[in-house]
């Protein structure tokens, strides 16, 4: 009885890690590459308008860090030197 239990599993075990490597091959991969062949689309990340959205973003954050660094830097001259 085990045996023939062995001999349906295994076979079953192997198709089913056989169709998961297959599935991994051509499913888009997110937000990184493009799968290959006719499969998935270019991710979203790589279009120009994201390009473009993603570098405004950065420079409105680095901005944004720089005043504040500006704002602690005046606070400080400001808490050192308060008669002034």
């Amino acid at each position: 009885m085990h045996a023939m239990l062995d001999r349906l599993f295994m076979p079953a075990l192997i198709l089913a890690a056989l169709l998961l490597i297959a599935l991994a091959m051509v499913w888009p991969q997110g937000l990184g590459d493009r799968s290959p062949g006719p499969f998935g689309h270019e991710p979203v990340q790589r279009t120009p308008e994201m390009q473009a959205a993603m570098k405004r973003e950065t420079e409105d954050s680095e901005k944004r860090l720089r005043q504040a660094r500006a704002t602690v830097s005046d606070l400080q001259t400001q808490a050192v030197a308060p008669g002034q």
